[in-house]
């Protein structure tokens, strides 16, 4: 029995907005397949004595000191801008 079906292959690709022919479909139900296959025997693996980590390299965020600074003018901020209004960029609308 698929583990995967034709159907939610193509529910995927809808949420994904990609379009898939038949053929298409077939194939990647195929890859999916795999993929599952593989995922279920990894979960055959006694993992109770391995501790979860959140990285493999164990590298640690360096953050710089946040520091004010000034900001960009405004007249060199717009110089490059296709279109503005005033001192802010002039963009389409995007209401629908």
């Amino acid at each position: 029995m698929a583990k995967i079906s034709k159907e939610q292959v193509r529910h995927v690709a809808l949420l994904s907005r990609i379009e898939m022919s038949d053929g298409e479909v077939e194939v990647f139900q195929s890859q999916l397949e795999n993929i599952l296959e593989y995922m279920d025997k990894l979960d055959e693996l006694d993992t109770s004595a391995v501790r979860p980590m959140s990285s493999l390299m164990g590298l640690n965020n360096v953050f710089r000191e946040d520091v004010v600074q000034p900001s960009l003018p405004t007249e060199v901020a717009l110089a490059n801008a296709p279109e503005k209004t005033g001192d802010s960029f002039k963009v389409p609308t995007v209401v629908e």
